[in-house]
């Protein structure tokens, strides 16, 4: 029989822990906190985004680093064997809107408490409060024991390191997985926070703290290096550069006292980089429409019908039935129109203008929140030093790599805890059979 260790008691160790005791394997897992999965109770606003019930297909295109990597993973065990694995263990499991996939109890505890019960119904060992610091090597570059802070030497024929990222350090994620890989000879990427707020450089931002907007689109600009003026403007080259797109979506968003944050931000943020690959420092614009559903000649016909409804009426008192309050005043303030100004007295300029503003709102980025507020890393275990098929280390033998550890992320709604769920029974799968 095998003796498999997992290092870190998250996601993609439980499920590394569960495939490789499967297996046949004697499994101990070695966590540093008091108790298990402490990120996981904590995702998705603590209701746990299981996973995402998009066709399985569909996941590469949510997943801007490392997707081909993932190709052998996520197929090998995919979305509905995680949701059958929870299900026929008692968890009940619903979809909602954006095929996220969620505990019926909305608790995340239970995500949690299924998969421990699993564990022990496997005979999986569980060292809590046990930090492994080092992974011994023998002559021939192969894994033979780890050395923790209250067992001291276990022996192993197999180690699967799944000891996250630097998101939420509170959770345990403080990157000592990362230093013990590098000090193996692993490369480990630039670690960066992503699924993470963007702050702005305007002011009236701060007017609207608090505001949610549902139902608008975002698209996230990249500047060319060179400019320095507003989006689609002329670099310092004197011609006309082309915008990047770089993301673009529909959703919900929320104004905070940082700048902007919620689900279509935190997701654009995965497409965020501070330098391009000459090492120029690169800048952002955030375009926001705030009624996509219409083009701007149905846009100004709905504005125009507002304006003839009320046209003796002042503009600041006109826009309630275009904006929340809140709003309103800002609205007025960037129009650059008097608020005391008629309805009927506003030029066809000016209402052009409006409209235009209201389909372009424009956000400068001056960077992003720490890991502290960051979903997820970006960055890890260079996937250049991982066997895609199996998870194992191309530098030392019999050892794994499960999660977010791993050089690769993906957008919200799932995707990366289905990575971590993918990688982690891959891993588990791979340690015994190997």
């Amino acid at each position: 029989m095998k003796n498999v260790v997992v290092i870190g008691c998250g996601a993609a160790g439980m499920m590394a822990a569960i495939a490789a005791a499967e297996a046949g394997a004697s499994v101990i897992i070695f966590e540093k906190n008091e108790k298990p999965g402490k990120k996981i109770y904590i995702t998705g606003k603590g209701r746990c985004n299981v996973t995402n019930a998009c066709d399985i297909s569909e996941y590469f295109d949510k997943i801007p680093h490392g997707s081909k990597f993932l190709y052998s993973a996520l197929y090998g065990y995919d979305n509905t064997r995680v949701m059958e694995l929870l299900q026929n263990n008692g968890c009940k499991l619903k979809t909602e809107r954006g095929d996220r996939v969620f505990p019926v109890s909305d608790h995340s505890s239970d995500i949690i408490s299924t998969l421990v019960k699993i564990l022990k119904k496997l005979k999986v060992e569980i060292r809590y409060q046990d930090e492994v610091t080092w992974i011994q090597t023998d002559s021939e570059n192969r894994v033979k024991a780890v050395v923790s802070s209250d067992s001291g030497i276990t022996e192993a024929d197999a180690v699967i390191m799944c000891t996250g990222g630097l998101s939420y350090p509170s959770t345990g994620s403080t990157g000592t997985g990362h230093k013990i890989a590098r000090e193996l000879g692993h490369k480990v990427t630039e670690l960066k926070p992503s699924l993470v707020p963007f702050e702005i450089k305007e002011d009236w931002y701060k007017e609207l703290q608090g505001l949610s907007l549902k139902n608008v689109a975002v698209k996230l600009e990249q500047l060319p290096p060179a400019a320095k003026d507003t989006a689609g403007s002329e670099g310092a080259s004197g011609g006309k550069k082309k915008k990047k797109i770089v993301y673009d979506g529909f959703g919900e968003m929320l104004f905070t006292h940082f700048g902007v944050s919620g689900p279509l931000i935190l997701t654009s943020s995965c497409y965020y980089e501070e330098k391009d690959k000459k090492g120029n420092p690169l800048e952002y614009v955030i375009h926001l429409d705030l009624k996509p559903a219409l083009t701007i000649e149905q846009l100004d016909k709905r504005v125009q019908r507002e304006f003839e409804v009320s046209r003796n009426r002042q503009f600041k008192n006109s826009l309630n039935g275009l904006f929340p309050s809140k709003l309103i005043p800002v609205m007025i303030k960037l129009s650059g129109i008097d608020p005391e100004k008629p309805l009927n007295s506003i030029t066809k300029k000016e209402r052009a203008d409006f409209v235009a503003l209201i389909k372009d709102l424009r956000l400068t980025v001056t960077g992003t929140r720490n890991f502290n507020e960051a979903i997820i890393t970006r960055g890890g275990i260079s996937t250049s030093d991982i066997n895609p098929s199996t998870m194992e280390s191309k530098k030392i033998g019999g050892l794994y790599f499960a999660g977010e550890i791993i050089d690769v992320d993906a957008q919200t709604g799932g995707f990366n805890l289905q990575i971590a769920w993918s990688t982690g029974h891959l891993a588990g799968e791979s340690a015994v059979s190997e």
